[in-house]
């Protein structure tokens, strides 16, 4: 990640005095800890002082609440759901409990686990920290537990628990977590390797804690930047602006914290607002992403759809805050004013509660004051490029494994996905999000170099294509055919690459599915593995050495709606990371007459899930035109009737009753006949057959 040099000159730098007010702080939390949970009451520290979902009545915070939302300076493990704390008692009044607890009653579980804390305590306390490795129960709650041993002796570890952060900060320290090592052991593996180093002395674990995390931040520097509204019509903007906070409905889920899936959370919705339905999938998701912001992340707060009232900065977790009157979900930011400003237009859904931002419109929305719009300000050049959040999973994934398929029904932008990461890997990320003609040049000029090469897998496609065989030679003049070896495309990449090992080099292949796998790749299946790159391997044909050069990513595209993942060659599927890319309800964002888009698109998907499957819904690109949300009643009519119904029948089969089921009163259930009518007509038979409504929505 970087080397001693860099960490040695980053901690000269550090001004160790900005991790003073938080040193203050977390000593007093720690000492709020110990004056309510001595160690000397854990033996007999009763389950209603513990757990989350449970109000000890004069006796403040339960543990898991003090640990979770009350000491913040002590460190964080806010995120993420209740299922952190091991067992806790849902707002349904269920109790969820870790998987080595489930069938028992909740006291009977309750010892059980407050069995294995104290043995955790105690052998801590005595300098027997091996033995705290051993614990099963306590290894569903890493986070917690890291978090209760280094409050309780904080000489033996440093205020950071979540694993992946741990890993990333050993490795920059220059070592290794074991695979099965526990959140606790690599935390005082951290240590050891911050105490053995010089640049570190007399520091403090929250110096330490502070310095990593401010210069050398494991948490990636591509989150999603959300739009949301305060209210509707923004009508509690004053409220969150004076308060430091953005707040949003749905109160009667309670705390989000409970949910543990977006499926749970939609179960829930249904329960709530039946009519809403269709968009529950969507708006568990938001809700979760919500619930899910952290310290540093980026927020926009939206009057209507062209209007910012600022921008702002998540300062802490969520909490849910049953002493409101309403919108109790809360998440605290520190808002910026200074950008406020009206949009030039309006802008792709931006009527619900929760949108996406795209970072290119981020960052012009925080290049000016508030004097100028968007329209009048001139392009930044300070404009950072990072990967869009879809871009950076699929690099992610390259670089974990090498080669990649993106998989998804039809239409959801798999093949423009694709190209945006080769855009990114090109150091075209500038035009990721420009217009169409801005984009498609920089394409065909990245498709006409050298270090990237698309390609189209079909049926007929084989081995002499890909890597190697004998084709007619059409130089040669004598009589006959003449055969001549020639390289595959594969082959000829790999050679490039070979010859300029710093760079890197890229091959896409879209319709990945529709090639017989086994046949294309032959022998070279084996070597895609990145621990097998560089390895000698004699071809079948010619019986040249041949080796695929680390160098060399591989990305994939395959439509679900053709073959399933499940149908794919095993040992493809073995030396292939996958990336699912769904539809996008975001992208069509709009209104056409009285129908809204997005909760057709939702409704229309959420049918054909439950009729036929998922791999069989349709992409938001059937409702794209130019890369927006069509916008005429001609242009939904020529989409619905040209488009999307012979999707649908070609998937039903001819059976009149299915499509049916899947369009209602738009299709004849005894002929499968789609009903005429005007475009016009059309726009308000959508809606009402469609119809649904987000639950809460505020613009």
């Amino acid at each position: 990640m970087t080397d001693g040099v860099d960490i040695r000159e980053a901690a000269a730098r550090f001004d160790r005095s900005t991790a003073a007010k938080d040193e203050a702080g977390a000593e007093q939390e720690r000492k709020q800890v110990l004056a309510q949970f001595p160690l000397q009451d854990w033996p007999t520290l009763p389950l209603e002082r513990y757990a989350l979902g449970l109000n000890p009545s004069g006796q403040g915070m339960t543990y898991c609440r003090l640990m979770e939302f009350g000491t913040q300076c002590l460190g964080s493990i806010k995120g993420g759901s209740a299922a952190k704390h091991i067992m806790f008692r849902h707002n349904s009044g269920e109790w969820r409990l870790a998987a080595p607890l489930r069938g028992m009653k909740p006291r009977d579980a309750w010892e059980r686990l407050r069995a294995e804390f104290l043995r955790a305590l105690t052998a801590t306390g005595v300098g027997d920290l091996a033995a705290v490795d051993d614990l099963e129960i306590l290894r569903f709650g890493p986070a917690l537990v890291t978090k209760t041993l280094a409050t309780y002796f904080p000489e033996h570890f440093l205020p950071v628990y979540s694993a992946g952060h741990l890993r990333k900060f050993l490795a920059l320290l220059g070592g290794t977590a074991g695979a099965d090592s526990p959140t606790w052991r690599s935390n005082r593996q951290l240590l050891e390797l911050v105490r053995s180093r010089p640049e570190f002395a007399g520091w403090t674990g929250n110096e330490v804690m502070t310095f990593l995390y401010q210069d050398f931040d494991p948490r990636p520097q591509t989150r999603t930047i959300w739009k949301i509204a305060p209210g509707e019509r923004a009508r509690l903007w004053e409220e969150c602006r004076d308060g430091g906070f953005i707040c949003v409905g749905w109160d009667e889920l309670r705390d989000l914290g409970e949910y543990q899936t977006d499926t749970e959370l939609k179960e829930a919705l249904d329960s709530n607002w039946p009519s809403g339905s269709g968009r529950s999938l969507t708006t568990a998701r938001r809700l979760l992403a919500f619930r899910d912001l952290e310290a540093g992340d980026r927020v926009v707060a939206n009057r209507g759809m062209d209007e910012v009232l600022a921008t702002g900065t998540v300062t802490g977790g969520y909490r849910f805050d049953p002493e409101r009157p309403e919108y109790r979900h809360v998440v605290p930011v520190d808002w910026d004013v200074s950008h406020a400003q009206k949009l030039p237009g309006p802008q792709h859904g931006w009527r619900s509660t929760f949108a996406k931002v795209d970072p290119t419109l981020f960052a012009r929305l925080t290049a000016h004051q508030a004097a100028d719009s968007v329209a009048q300000a001139a392009p930044s050049s300070t404009i950072t490029e990072l990967a869009p959040e879809d871009v950076r999973a699929v690099l992610d994934a390259l670089e974990r494994k090498g080669q990649v398929i993106l998989h998804g029904p039809p239409g959801t932008g798999k093949t423009r996905l694709a190209l945006s990461a080769a855009l990114f890997m090109a150091g075209r990320a500038d035009v990721i999000n420009a217009g169409p003609a801005q984009r498609s040049a920089a394409q065909a000029e990245m498709l006409g170099g050298e270090q990237v090469h698309l390609v189209t897998f079909h049926p007929s496609y084989g081995y002499e294509d890909f890597v190697e065989g004998f084709k007619p030679d059409l130089s040669a003049t004598g009589p006959g055919l003449t055969l001549a070896l020639t390289d595959g495309v594969f082959h000829a990449l790999c050679d490039r690459a070979s010859a300029y090992p710093e760079q890197t080099y890229l091959l896409i292949i879209d319709e990945i599915n529709r090639g017989d796998l086994p046949r294309i790749f032959g022998e070279l299946i084996t070597l895609l593995e990145l621990d097998k790159r560089g390895l000698p391997l004699a071809l079948s044909v010619s019986g040249r050495s041949f080796s695929v050069p680390p160098n060399i990513r591989i990305i994939g595209t395959m439509n679900t709606a053709d073959r399933s993942i499940s149908h794919l060659d095993a040992a493809v599927r073995r030396r292939f990371a996958f990336v699912s890319v769904g539809p996008d309800p975001d992208a069509v964002s709009g209104t056409i007459g009285p129908l809204d888009l997005a909760e057709f698109f939702e409704s229309l998907n959420t049918r054909i899930t439950r009729h036929l499957d998922a791999d069989h819904q349709i992409g938001h690109a059937y409702l794209l035109r130019d890369g927006a949300p069509i916008a005429t009643e001609d242009d939904l009519a020529a989409a619905f009737h040209h488009e999307v119904i012979p999707l649908l029948e070609d998937y039903c089969l001819g059976r009149a009753d299915l499509l049916h089921r899947v369009l209602g009163s738009l299709v004849d259930a005894d002929t499968g006949r789609t009903a005429l009518m005007s475009p016009q007509d059309l726009a308000a038979a959508l809606a009402a057959e469609f119809s649904g409504g987000d639950p809460g929505p505020d613009a």
